[in-house]
């Protein structure tokens, strides 16, 4: 017979196997208010990369890194076409439409290309931090993850304030919030489990995580997923239009629109952000911000629930 303490489980809760966050259900959170009442707020990220020529790929490569033999210069030169095209292309269709961006940026790319950092800033874009480079992929093991923070965001702080941060291939170790919470960042992209914006502890102090939704990224599902222009136009679009809809049920909602400048600057593709851009902007209640300026209005609004 089993005993009547064996399915007794003391720590069982709702949540996660951490102190991270509060747990929450999104639809019984009180709905949000953005600025002139908007329905959604569009969130525009560019991501800036570069990706080592000398690639180790430890503990993995993410989604563009070099493939063939040393050197690749095919795949190589082809990533710092973001930097050096495909950027641009970017913010001449943002700019017609008065739509700012948050751009996550390698250190390595604002070293290298200091004057593209500098075009950012004076488009009144917000840059977040980024990593070092593509290799430099955080994981729990990585014996100097705090002197890499330390030395990316030190190299982007040289342009502008930094509150934002995207690791490369989104990922982190075990020590990775604190440490960005001890280096100033008050907001995070990396997680991937909610719609909105929500709490987190870390460093002994608040911090926000931000939905930069990972499915809908453009090198994702051109690259990773080898799907076309056409299947990306209408997933973007087809998750604009549900979140628009839900926001008539359920309250604001923020709709993220994830770029690498070296995938979806392409001369044959950027027609298809061209696209989308307009289709969302038609919709009455759009406000385009920045990560920065989605937070605030969120905290503002947490404030006055």
């Amino acid at each position: 017979m089993i005993a009547p303490d064996y399915l007794r489980y003391p720590k069982r809760r709702y949540g996660m196997d951490h102190d991270r966050y509060d747990w929450s259900m999104l639809p019984d959170r009180p709905a949000v208010k953005w600025p002139g009442d908007a329905r959604v707020a569009l969130w525009v990220t560019a991501s800036l990369q570069w990706f080592p020529l000398n690639q180790k790929g430890v503990p993995f490569k993410p989604v563009g890194s070099l493939q063939t033999a040393y050197p690749d210069l095919r795949h190589y030169t082809l990533r710092d076409y973001g930097n050096r095209v495909g950027i641009y292309r970017i913010m001449k269709e943002l700019r017609a439409r008065n739509i700012p961006a948050s751009v996550p940026i390698n250190a390595a790319v604002a070293a290298r290309y200091p004057s593209l950092a500098q075009a950012c800033v004076d488009l009144g874009w917000e840059l977040m931090g980024h990593g070092l480079d593509m290799d430099h992929v955080h994981h729990t093991g990585m014996s100097d993850e705090a002197q890499v923070i330390e030395r990316s965001l030190d190299i982007v702080r040289r342009f502008a304030p930094v509150r934002g941060w995207l690791s490369p291939a989104r990922s982190e170790s075990h020590d990775t919030l604190d440490l960005l919470a001890q280096s100033g960042i008050d907001y995070v992209c990396d997680w991937v489990n909610d719609d909105m914006p929500y709490a987190m502890r870390a460093g002994g102090r608040d911090m926000v995580a931000m939905p930069l939704c990972a499915d809908i990224e453009d090198a994702g599902l051109l690259i990773a997923w080898h799907q076309d222009e056409d299947d990306l136009r209408q997933q973007w679009i087809d998750q604009f239009d549900y979140l628009y809809a839900e926001s008539e049920r359920q309250g604001p909602r923020v709709m993220a629109l994830p770029l690498h400048a070296w995938a979806i600057g392409q001369p044959y593709r950027i027609g298809v952000l061209a696209d989308v851009l307009d289709h969302i902007l038609a919709k009455p209640g759009v406000w385009a911000a920045t990560g920065g300026q989605i937070m605030d209005a969120w905290k503002t609004s947490q404030a006055k629930a």
